[in-house]
């Protein structure tokens, strides 16, 4: 009995579980196909995040924080990472994890900014950009793989 019942839940189970994949490289780019004979559909930079859909002759096929699918080389990427990218116009950084602290220098960032993630405390993350700068950003401005793109909000914490 509790095998069918397994049987009869796993696809939900398991319907959420997303392959996160980081790009890995000072720049990369994003391709319409599994080939560089296609046309390039984004130059992208270290630590960005992608949700991985399929593997085809050595390239991945990645969705992006809009939901937009591309191509990718697999040795551009990896699975080692635990990336994240700012979804909303601009977010601003902080010291430290939350509004009392204050931004940091290089503060606000746009959209598309991307960062290695390095810790949590609450609903706030730590993130590290690919200069090694440090900062702490709220979760609500930011994507990584396996939220949904199109749950993002319009502030700036």
């Amino acid at each position: 009995m509790k095998w069918i019942l397994f049987s009869l839940l796993s696809p939900f189970l398991f319907a959420e579980l997303v392959e996160a994949l980081c790009v890995n490289v000072e720049k990369a780019n994003l391709r319409a196909g599994p080939s560089t004979n296609t046309r390039k559909t984004w130059e992208v930079y270290r630590y960005m995040p992608f949700e991985l859909v399929k593997t085809q002759s050595g390239w991945h096929q990645v969705k992006d924080v809009d939901g937009d699918l591309h191509w990718i080389f697999g040795r551009l990427v990896s699975r080692d990472l635990n990336c994240a990218v700012v979804k909303v116009r601009q977010a601003n950084l902080r010291n430290g994890p939350g509004t009392n602290h204050r931004a940091v220098p290089w503060s606000p960032v746009q959209k598309y900014y991307a960062f290695k993630i390095i810790g949590r405390q609450g609903s706030w993350i730590q993130v590290e950009d690919a200069a090694s700068g440090k900062a702490w950003v709220h979760r609500d401005l930011v994507w990584t793989p396996g939220a949904s793109p199109a749950a993002s909000v319009a502030g700036s914490q």
